[in-house]
């Protein structure tokens, strides 16, 4: 081996060591290494001059070196590569040209005529006959996944290899045709058998999940028109108690308004003995409006329970675990246990939605009737009010 190919070896190792992104699982240093060792195989039996074999060599070297800087023009990257290590190496133009040629003869699609690029053209896709062809095929797709973000499924990758090595690979030399051609052989029948194989479990899959779609929906359209009801009751019943807390909001804030401005305003006037026509108005209007604000309070007033259920509870169906009243002050572990043995149990669990249902609608009858009476006091305590204030300004009118 000449100096000059042992300086390049050790330059593009180090170049692929410390520069090449380690998602290139394929296109690596050894890659490069098949490369080389298979130009060297085919230039072996081509027996061609020492010059041609270095100027090989070199090329297969660097051939992916362009990898490091951009992946989708590597050939013209690592031709740059190669004209950097080779300019103070005292290697003519015309020669490094020649080296150039080889390694942009590595492009894909790329067709010549030429001993030499057909040589590094055959060595660079060697491994489509080889007996470790999955493998390498695994490693590029992985590389594609990482850098490129393509991603196939099974059925579409072993189609695009197969389009590539029955339409899109042909080998050039007389030495890889004979050796190489037989082991492509065998790959691309490992590939159609691979396919045949998918293709098979995918059609046995389809037929799995139409028949257990077919069994399901006969089985499980009446439970979804149940779980259907139950959610859009429940939405109902949330919706009511949500309508309900802002009326009891909404009348809070009016009455605790009204307070402030009486408290702020009216009862400061009540100590001038001119003013003592206003005390029973006032203290009517005042009464009201605290009534109001109590059944306000206590239309959206929560209700706490103990928060606990054991074992037994749960095993004689006791519990409703949907509410939160009923376990919040239960470790995890033990929700979490009673919950699986609900899920596991159709009747425990619908049961279960059915009581949140009824005890929703017990709490709104609660809300709406206190709503109800709470609205009732507010609209006599204003009428009573006006008439009571109406009836003191006339009675001092008429003593005046």
């Amino acid at each position: 081996m000449s100096t000059l190919i042992i300086e390049a070896e050790k330059h593009v190792f180090n170049l692929l060591n410390e520069e090449l992104d380690t998602a290139y699982v394929y296109h690596n240093i050894t890659h490069t290494q098949d490369v080389v060792a298979y130009a060297a195989e085919l230039a072996e039996d081509l027996k061609i001059d020492k010059i041609s074999k270095e100027n090989l060599q070199l090329a297969a070297l660097f051939h992916d070196t362009g990898f490091i800087k951009d992946a989708k023009n590597h050939e013209e990257e690592s031709v740059k590569i190669l004209k950097d290590f080779l300019k103070d190496k005292d290697i003519d133009e015309k020669r490094i040209a020649v080296i150039s040629k080889l390694i942009l003869a590595t492009k894909m699609g790329y067709e010549s005529d030429d001993d030499l690029e057909q040589i590094i053209m055959d060595a660079d896709c060697a491994h489509l006959g080889s007996k470790n062809f999955e493998n390498k095929l695994e490693l590029l797709r992985k590389e594609w996944e990482s850098t490129e973000n393509k991603k196939f499924s099974d059925t579409e990758w072993i189609a695009i290899n197969i389009d590539f090595l029955t339409k899109g690979h042909k080998y050039y030399t007389a030495y890889a045709l004979k050796n190489w051609s037989k082991g492509k052989d065998k790959n691309i029948s490992k590939l159609l058998k691979n396919q045949h194989k998918i293709k098979e479990n995918l059609a046995k899959f389809k037929q799995k999940k139409e028949a257990l779609e077919i069994k399901q929906n006969k089985s499980e359209v009446p439970e979804r028109g149940v779980e259907t009801m139950f959610r859009v009751a429940l939405k109902n019943h949330m919706t009511l108690s949500n309508i309900a807390d802002t009326k009891a909001n909404i009348l809070l804030s009016v009455n605790a308004i009204i307070v402030s401005l009486a408290m702020s305003n009216l009862i400061p006037k009540l100590d001038k003995p001119s003013n003592s026509f206003l005390i029973i108005p006032t203290v009517i209007f005042v009464v009201f409006t605290v009534a109001s604000i109590i059944l306000s309070i206590l239309a959206t007033r929560p209700n706490v329970t103990e928060g606990k259920f054991t074992k037994v509870d749960v095993a004689n169906k006791k519990v409703n675990l949907l509410f939160f009243g009923n376990f919040h002050q239960m470790k995890l572990p033990d929700f979490e246990w009673g919950i699986q043995e609900m899920m596991q149990d159709r009747d425990y669990l619908y049961g279960s939605l059915t009581k949140d249902l009824y005890f929703l609608g017990l709490v709104l009858n609660r809300k709406y009737k206190i709503l109800r009476i709470t609205y009732t006091v507010f609209m006599i305590g204003i009428i009573v009010s006006v008439l009571a204030f109406a009836i003191s300004f006339y009675s001092l009118e008429i003593a005046v």
